[in-house]
């Protein structure tokens, strides 16, 4: 089976982070985000996998050059210009010749769904489109998906206030869709698959979800991509845990402490200094009594003597915190 991933956007809520890399290959426990998307498919069957492709494309194709990884083969569709979900899908779908029951993922959302049972409950219904539903305790930034006792959508709300939202149960970024989709979504333009061709097909009495209580997160802000980060942390995936470092990671001292903290490779800890609750990147040096604490710092960035970050301060690839300085809740560099 064939799936398209969506890793075209800007990640302009992961900003800076974002202005060196595309945030689909950002780190999620010392491994790009994607590939830990491409694992997951990959153990419900699917075998090929087209990557929608947009803002700094480059940046895939060089990293994936021989069109595999996670054991998927993959192909890429550049976008001319954003075209949004649906034209975005369309697109890449056409480019991959696509002609039977696919599978469409937005690619910053990490989750151990059962696609596999996705897909049964799709054909079982003879649906147009499928979508996958996870509650979540707030819904206002999301879209809202009522359906009846079928599971047949009766609407597709997108974000309403928490207190006039019908139902808890959001669409969370998986779709099962069958060819003809691709025939309603026009050419040519942004074309929005929530706002335009679902509301069409739940018209038509066409399309489908299924709820599921699957571990669930969309890494595409600071908070959530901390947060994704501390996960696989807390399972052994690029971690060091209450003070002590695995000798690959780490350069520097042993008076330097780590606890429930991500750190990537070459990562220099001068003496004194104290990660918690943090990601450090690739490269990164934290001078001698510098604090980073629920914090990202991005690639090759130095964090000063006595530096002092906290509550969720994102340091960009290569930028220098000054010596001393203490921020709280700082992006740097500043950006729009």
């Amino acid at each position: 089976m064939k799936a398209v991933v969506l890793v075209g956007g800007e990640g302009t809520r992961l900003r800076p982070l974002t202005l060196s890399a595309p945030k689909q290959m950002l780190p999620i426990g010392g491994r790009p985000m994607i590939e830990r998307v491409l694992e997951w498919l990959s153990l419900h069957g699917i075998s090929e996998v087209v990557l929608s492709l947009g803002y700094r494309p480059d940046a895939f194709i060089d990293a994936y050059p021989y069109g595999e990884s996670c054991g998927v083969r993959l192909r890429y569709a550049v976008e001319p210009s954003p075209l949004d979900t649906a034209g975005a899908i369309r697109f890449a779908a056409e480019n991959a010749q696509v002609d039977e029951t696919f599978v469409v993922v937005n690619g910053d959302v990490l989750t151990d769904l059962d696609v596999s049972r996705l897909v049964a409950f799709h054909r079982e219904h003879e649906a147009e489109a499928t979508i996958a539903l996870t509650p979540v305790e707030d819904p206002s930034s999301f879209g809202v998906v009522p359906t009846d006792r079928t599971g047949r959508v009766e609407a597709f709300i997108e974000k309403p206030t928490k207190a006039e939202a019908p139902t808890n149960l959001i669409n969370a970024g998986t779709y099962v869709l069958e060819p003809s989709v691709l025939h309603r979504i026009p050419r040519g333009r942004k074309v929005s698959i929530e706002r335009e061709t679902f509301p069409e097909l739940v018209r038509e009495g066409r399309l489908f979800a299924l709820g599921s209580d699957a571990a669930w997160l969309d890494a595409g802000t600071p908070a959530t991509f901390l947060e994704a980060n501390l996960v696989y942390a807390a399972h052994g995936a690029g971690v060091t845990l209450d003070g002590y470092a695995r000798p690959w990671a780490v350069k520097g001292t042993p008076q330097a402490t780590v606890r429930r903290s991500a750190i990537g490779a070459n990562v220099e800890l001068h003496e004194g200094s104290l990660i918690e609750g943090s990601v450090l990147m690739e490269g990164v040096v934290v001078g001698a009594g510098a604090r980073v604490i629920d914090s990202i710092v991005g690639p090759r960035a130095r964090i000063g003597d006595g530096a002092r970050l906290e509550a969720l301060c994102v340091i960009g690839a290569g930028h220098t915190v000054e010596a001393g300085l203490a921020i709280s809740g700082v992006r740097l560099p500043a950006c729009p």
